[in-house]
């Protein structure tokens, strides 16, 4: 998962182009040749996909194994550059920030934005670096990924009491903690539920 570019734009409908507020990238993966098109490709797509979104609205356009996610929120348009693996569902969420801390940054300055800003936006960078995990992103994928690997653990420890060489069935009729009649619905429920796998 990467994300090769971020942008904030003014993208409000009385502007025949957008205006570049902020530009992030890192092109790093690309050859050291190639480097200076893809940025000038960013830019380009970039401009092209947010005059395309209308306000509050988002979209997600595919290109090749790039997806290229817009988010524009009253004439002020964060854009993302993401390879098709990044989910969709964290990319917005990163977009919603960015709006929101350049929008805490800048206050309403850029609705009187006539050109591109050339000038560094060091959240923007931070935000690039920051954000390539998703789950950084967006806090329920987070969330999802450490019960995910609390599962996991929990399938290991019961996998790992089982290989040492007892088996369940027998440590179901040596437990004291089990009366009679739990050990029967335990012995039929195996039954059942060995019926149900052979079908």
């Amino acid at each position: 998962m990467k994300i090769t570019a971020l942008l904030v734009l003014k993208a409000a409908p009385e502007t025949t182009d957008p205006v570049i507020l902020a530009n992030a990238s890192d092109v790093s993966h690309f050859g050291y040749f190639q480097r200076s098109s893809v940025k000038e490709f960013v830019v380009f797509v970039g401009r092209t996909v947010a005059s395309r979104t209308p306000p509050s609205q988002r979209q997600s356009v595919q290109h090749e194994e790039y997806k290229v996610h817009a988010y524009n929120r009253n004439g002020l348009c964060a854009v993302g550059f993401m390879d098709d693996h990044y989910p969709v569902r964290s990319a917005f969420s990163l977009l919603n920030q960015v709006i929101d801390e350049y929008q805490k940054s800048f206050g309403e300055t850029w609705r009187s934005a006539k050109e591109d800003s050339a000038q560094p936006w060091p959240y923007l960078a931070e935000a690039l670096t920051k954000f390539q995990d998703p789950a950084e992103a967006d806090k329920l994928l987070k969330i999802q990924r450490e019960l995910d690997e609390t599962k996991i653990i929990l399938h290991k420890t019961i996998d790992s009491v089982l290989a040492r060489g007892e088996k369940l069935d027998s440590l179901v009729e040596k437990s004291s903690d089990l009366s009679m009649a739990s050990q029967m619905f335990y012995k039929q429920a195996k039954k059942t539920n060995s019926c149900c796998t052979i079908l």
